[in-house]
């Protein structure tokens, strides 16, 4: 029985419980968890806060619905546990009143929060050299996330019907707690079974054909090149048929003896690019054997340089990347190229890393046996590439040990993905004070990190007989999301902020790694030179770092840079993007 002064104090609660408005909120918090519609809303606005990469306000509404729900759901699993382990709750009128000043607290925030959105997206924007948006359109993404917030908390309450029923099945046999265990344990263990047997690999079998009949019909028109130097053609031992769209460009794409002067000023020869794609042969062995005997047959051997590319997972090579590569070498450079999946990169990271591995290890093991049995004076230097999903397959072409007696010359690796062992044993290891989004690594003679800001040129560091590069944006998630950030915050939020990450990010516990998540899949929507999309003039440096060309000033060099850095370059940066280097 609540006392006078008890009731003196919350008479205005007792009051305002009579107007409709009042009534219909507690109706709606009485059929409801009120601790995760609080929880949820909390993090309904923290979703609302900035992360790596800008959003418009359909990825916002769809993840801030999917954050709302995650909040709910940690809120039920919380007030489940209090009553489980038979905590003492305080009076009916206490929590009833404290409960509706919670929740219009909570939608204070959320108005508020919702309010700054702009401001933050604005944030992100203005430390990617965007323009700003004028709205977030708070309506729309408020409207937009009830659908996922429904559509997540109606799976969870069918799950949670499930596992009382268990419980209630099982009650009158063992003690009611440990039903509810087994009711829980049973449902969660059915489910993952499921998602993971089920769901997971019917969807993977079928955007795994998609790709593979998208990869099969894109450029199915297009004529086979008549260069007999050119994969594909009439004289290669590669058939044009078996090799995608992506191919078909890196193969026709490249850069002409002609186009390489005009940009440079110098004599050039026209590029060698070998490409086997993934219909090309039957097994990753024999594709690297392919690969080899199309290398010997158009004399990639006798270039200067070599470059051995793992392409990202459908079997995509950046044309920013290899194409500086071959303008700054005056077109003295041989590339080969090895499919290995028809999957976007970020759905082959999560669900087959391993192939892009063994596709990496085939060619090197290939590639690198020949090279090793050429005269050491005459044979070219050997390089590894790789963007993303290629930079993780390529990290692990060969192991330190297998090469000390004979290394190859080096490597410049793009966006590495979180997972790549070798990027995360650097990181670990860079020497304290440096952060982990520009590492220093020992003596910085074999392993270099660089990004927009050209770090390459070390203040009393030599480079070793092997460089290895790393070129990585801090805005891009691909290569700085962690698992860990959802306990945790990432350590590359600590110290110095690099530039391309807005000032206003800060880490919350779930609503960030979900944020980090969502920027995951949106990785390659970032302008060039931000987020997971490289630009030239970055690729440029860390190629010059890395095989040091010959026959260039430095002077000649920053015009170099310069030209292939004009606006009219990062308008599309697409096959044939170099081109624009030329128009006044």
């Amino acid at each position: 029985m609540d006392t006078p002064a008890r009731g003196r104090n919350w008479k205005w609660i007792r009051a305002a419980e009579v107007l409709p408005p009042v009534r219909f909120l507690n109706r709606l918090l009485d059929r409801t968890s009120t601790g995760g519609v609080l929880l949820g809303l909390v993090f309904f606005a923290l979703s609302l806060t900035p992360s790596l990469l800008p959003r418009n306000f359909v990825i916002q509404g769809i993840l801030t619905g999917c954050v709302f729900a995650a909040g709910y759901g940690i809120g039920v699993f919380l007030e489940w546990l209090w009553n489980f382990m038979e905590l003492s709750v305080p009076g009916r009128r206490l929590p009833r009143g404290v409960r509706l000043a919670a929740f219009l607290v909570a939608v204070t925030i959320v108005f508020v929060f919702l309010w700054q959105s702009t401001s933050w997206q604005n944030s992100i924007r203005a430390a990617m050299d965007m323009q700003p948006v004028e709205t977030n359109n708070p309506l729309w993404v408020t409207l937009i996330a009830l659908l996922p917030a429904i559509a997540l908390i109606g799976i969870g309450t069918v799950l949670v019907h499930g596992m009382r029923f268990v419980a209630r099945r099982l009650t009158g046999i063992i003690p009611r707690r440990v039903a509810l265990v087994i009711g829980i344990v049973s449902v969660g263990l059915a489910t993952t079974l499921f998602v993971n047997g089920v769901v997971l690999r019917w969807s993977l079998y079928a955007a795994d054909q998609f790709y593979a009949r998208l990869d099969a019909l894109a450029g199915q028109y297009e004529e086979a090149p008549t260069d007999p130097l050119r994969s594909g053609s009439d004289a290669s031992f590669v058939a044009w048929e078996t090799i995608g769209l992506d191919a078909r460009s890196y193969v026709q794409s490249g850069p002409t003896a002609d186009e390489i002067s005009e940009i440079t000023g110098k004599p050039a020869v026209t590029p060698l690019r070998v490409y086997v794609g993934l219909r090309s042969a039957e097994t990753v062995e024999q594709r690297a054997r392919l690969a080899l005997a199309e290398m010997q047959r158009v004399g990639a051997f006798e270039r200067s340089v070599l470059v051995l590319i793992m392409p990202v997972g459908t079997g995509w090579v950046d044309p920013a990347a290899i194409d500086t590569l071959e303008i700054v070498h005056n077109g003295d450079v041989a590339s080969v190229a090895l499919q290995y999946s028809y999957l976007t990169s970020w759905i082959s990271l999560l669900a087959e890393p391993e192939v892009g591995t063994a596709a990496a290890q085939a060619l090197f093991t290939e590639i690198y046996q020949y090279w090793t049995a050429l005269p050491e004076g005459s044979r070219p230097r050997l390089y590894l590439h790789g963007l993303s999903l290629g930079a993780y397959a390529s990290q692990a072409s060969a192991t330190l040990y297998d090469v000390l007696a004979d290394p190859f010359d080096g490597a410049l690796w793009a966006g590495p993905p979180f997972a790549s062992e070798a990027w995360q044993s650097a990181t670990a290891n860079r020497l304290p004070g440096s952060p982990e989004w520009l590492p220093l690594v020992g003596n910085s003679s074999v392993v270099r990190f660089t990004n927009q800001e050209n770090s390459l040129d070390v203040p009393g560091a030599s480079w070793g007989p092997i460089r290895l590069v790393y070129l990585q944006y801090p805005s891009d998630p691909i290569v700085f999301f962690d698992p860990a950030v959802l306990y945790r915050p990432p350590e590359w939020l600590s110290g110095d902020r690099p530039q391309d990450i807005s000032p206003q990010l800060n880490w919350y516990p779930v609503v960030t790694f979900l944020q980090l998540l969502a920027d995951l899949v949106l990785a390659q929507t970032s302008p060039i030179g931000f987020g997971h999309v490289y630009a030239p003039q970055d690729y440029l440096e860390a190629w010059i770092a890395v095989t040091d060309p010959q026959g260039w000033s430095d002077a000649e060099l920053d015009r170099l840079g310069a030209k292939l850095t004009r606006q009219g370059q990062y308008a599309d940066i697409g096959p044939g993007w170099f081109r624009a280097a030329q128009e006044p």
